[in-house]
């Protein structure tokens, strides 16, 4: 299954409800909504940096990334974003792949 980084930063009323909820139950329905799209949470991690959050997890495939993306940012308490990510073994099939590529000028 492919792997996804979800990184977020709480909107006003999101900080209000992480005040209300605490970090643990935070964790548990990010597990369950993954788990629930037919995914695996990996790791969630809080932070202070530029993003509030941090998950780690594999779901079926880039549309059901993108749907839970968009069912997280519509909810309002997080603006988030998903990025696609390699393991060091998907890369090495990766650099194999040959791709016939002229660049600009040549």
């Amino acid at each position: 299954m492919p792997k996804f980084l979800l990184q977020s930063t709480y909107t006003v009323d999101g900080l209000k409800g992480l005040i209300n909820d605490g970090g643990t139950k935070r964790a548990k329905v990010v597990q369950q909504t993954i788990e629930a799209s037919g995914g695996q949470l990996e790791s969630i991690h809080f932070s202070f940096a530029e993003r509030d959050t941090y998950v780690l997890c594999e779901l079926p495939d880039h549309k059901t990334a993108a749907g839970v993306a968009i069912a997280i940012r519509a909810a309002g308490g997080l603006d988030t974003r998903i990025t696609p990510v390699l393991t060091a073994e998907e890369v090495d099939e990766a650099t194999r792949v040959n791709a016939n590529y002229q660049p600009p000028g040549r």
